[in-house]
């Protein structure tokens, strides 16, 4: 049986900006970026800033043209570096930060808008009673079916999102691409509504590529989410596995939290640190240079705060250097015997001063080793 073919196919995908960028050392904003996409699928390009990933999305939406490689939609080539289908032709839809909503237009006709663009009628009042019944249907979906007549002025920020979303989808684009979406609201509606923008986008089956900063943000909306570095893609995965089992010391270092202790391989499944012996189901993930990791090898192991757990009974003690309450659990930073610090979260049951000592254990089902660093 054959595997479905990607929506969308970003192959071996350069660009830069200025003269020759190809030829100038760090001229390349991309260089070689490829990643595949299935329809209904919602992505994540992450990153700090700087790093290409809008860059990466003006590509897609076809802004700019690649270098080299080529860009695929449905299996149909859209760009490559002879030629570029124009954005308006690719049935890509794209939100920005700002929703650039129309002030002396109503929900309803913003909607339209979408939808009158794309068939080149770009008149307020020429609606077809298909257009109607799209708008009226679009409303549904984003939970707005009581606000068409209302102005945007009238509504919330995550209202007014929800109609951009809604003329986005309006057209009923191939691909949905979304510009830091959330970021101009706060931290709490951003949460609720990466969620909301989720289902709605589940909802109506849309394939969509989220490009943002923000970590959370991108593992509540995403299905699977590729971790940027200078314009390459450092590891293209499930949120579960970049937290848990990171491919690059980068991405262990940029997803989540987390501290890397010394240890030394005692058998592929073990490793012993500070905190005592590492046992694992499976053979370690050692993200190093030998080919296996075998007795006596030393690594940088993984420890996630929810490694650590705070045990009473335990009797390897930490002191308490920091903490940082949360509500349901407070995030302590623990110093340990030799000096060195580790994470861990705690039920905020238990409030301990600075300077307590705390019994620990580790509660770890997997190991992750990287080289040792001096």
């Amino acid at each position: 049986m054959s595997l479905q073919r990607p929506l969308l196919e970003v192959d071996s995908v350069s660009h830069g900006y200025g003269a020759q960028p190809e030829k100038r050392k760090g001229g390349l904003v991309v260089e070689a970026f490829s990643f595949a996409l299935q329809a209904g699928e919602i992505a994540c390009l992450l990153g700090s800033s700087g790093c290409g990933k809008t860059t990466v999305l003006r590509l897609i939406a076809g802004f700019e043209t690649p270098l080299s490689g080529s860009i695929r939609l449905d299996g149909t080539t859209i760009a490559d570096s002879q030629h570029s289908v124009p954005p308006e032709q690719r049935r890509i839809g794209m939100m920005f930060q700002d929703y650039s909503l129309f002030p002396h237009l109503t929900v309803a006709q913003n909607i339209a808008f979408g939808l009158r663009v794309s068939s080149g009628h770009a008149k307020p009042n020429g609606a077809s009673q298909t257009h109607h019944a799209r708008v009226d249907e679009l409303l549904e979906l984003v939970g707005l079916g009581g606000r068409a007549t209302a102005y945007p002025h009238e509504l919330s920020g995550g209202q007014q999102q929800r109609v951009a979303l809604a003329r986005a989808l309006a057209p009923k684009p191939h691909l949905l691409l979304l510009d830091e979406p959330f970021s101009n609201l706060d931290v709490e509606l951003r949460e609720r509504l990466s969620l909301e923008v989720r289902a709605i986008l589940k909802a109506a089956g849309m394939a969509a590529i989220l490009v943002t900063h923000d970590q959370h943000e991108a593992f509540v909306m995403a299905d699977v989410v590729g971790v940027m570095k200078d314009g390459r893609i450092e590891q293209w995965d499930t949120p579960y596995l970049l937290y848990h089992r990171p491919a690059t010391r980068y991405v262990a270092e940029f997803i989540g939290q987390g501290v890397f202790l010394p240890g030394e391989v005692l058998t592929p499944h073990t490793v012993e640190v500070e905190l005592g012996v590492l046992d694992s189901d499976v053979p370690m993930e050692c993200r190093t240079s030998c080919a296996n990791c075998e007795r006596d090898c030393h690594l940088d192991i993984l420890l996630r705060p929810d490694d650590v757990v705070h045990d009473d009974a335990s009797p390897v003690l930490a002191t308490v250097m920091a903490k940082a309450f949360r509500g349901a659990d407070f995030l302590y930073t623990l110093r340990l015997d030799s000096g060195r610090d580790v994470l861990s979260l705690v039920p905020s049951h238990h409030n301990h001063p600075i300077g307590d000592k705390i019994g620990i254990r580790l509660n770890v089902d997997h190991v992750v080793g990287f080289n040792s660093v001096a």
